[in-house]
Parts: structure tokens; C-alpha cells; sequence
């Protein structure tokens, strides 16, 4: 099945919105690993789950490849990102490793369109 997008969920040696810096391979062990596609990192309602994304981790980072569900709130995402009205990605993540405001290891719970 081919994804419906792809693009980066997160860049390594990129100082994040929150200050930490994701080091390369800190997410290998999610690599393969298919999570939800959410909007705006609403994870804990299931109506904001618009799809899933299979991560693939790179040397520079995760890539995700995306796939939207059928709901109303997932093929209304799907239009937004086909006309580039929606073009980034974020992570969400937990059980994080941390020296100083480096992550050095963590696991991916969820990618959300923002």
C-alpha cells in the first residue's frame, strides 16, 4: 500500500520547539514501528486519530510515511495536506533519555499533523 504522504517527523542536531535536541538514532528502536497520526498532538481523544504513520529512522533523523483513515476528520486532513494547507510534522514522545537538553534515546507514541 502506498502512503498518502511522507515527509520527517523529526530532524537530528534541530533544537525542538521545547529546547531539547533529538541526537541521531535516538528513536532506532521505533523504526517499523506503525503509531497514530493525530491533530495537534491530541492522543488522548480518539476522534482527533486521523490516520497512522510508519516511522523509518534515518541517520538525520525519522522519516514517517502516512496513511489517512476514512473517518470525516481524516479525509478532511488528507485534503489540507494534498493542497499543502497542512505541511509539518511533529512527534510525540515518552521514556526519554536525556544528557543536558540532548535526547539520546525515547520511544515515539504518536506523529501529529501541525
Amino acid at each position: 500500500m502506498e502512503a498518502d504522504f511522507s515527509g520527517y517527523a523529526t530532524k537530528a542536531g534541530l533544537k525542538c520547539s521545547d529546547g531539547r535536541t533529538i541526537m541521531p538514532d535516538a528513536f532506532k528502536d521505533n523504526h517499523g514501528m506503525k503509531v497514530p497520526l493525530v491533530w495537534q498532538h491530541g492522543h488522548n481523544d480518539p476522534g482527533n486519530v486521523l490516520g497512522h504513520a510508519v516511522l523509518e529512522n534515518r541517520p538525520d533523523g525519522v522519516y514517517a510515511y502516512g496513511f489517512f483513515n476514512e473517518t470525516e476528520a481524516g479525509q478532511s486532513a488528507k485534503t489540507l495536506v494534498e493542497h499543502q494547507d497542512i505541511t509539518m510534522l511533529s512527534i510525540y514522545a515518552n521514556k526519554l533519555v536525556e544528557r543536558g537538553k540532548q535526547v539520546l534515546h525515547g520511544a515515539i507514541r504518536e506523529v501529529s499533523l501541525v
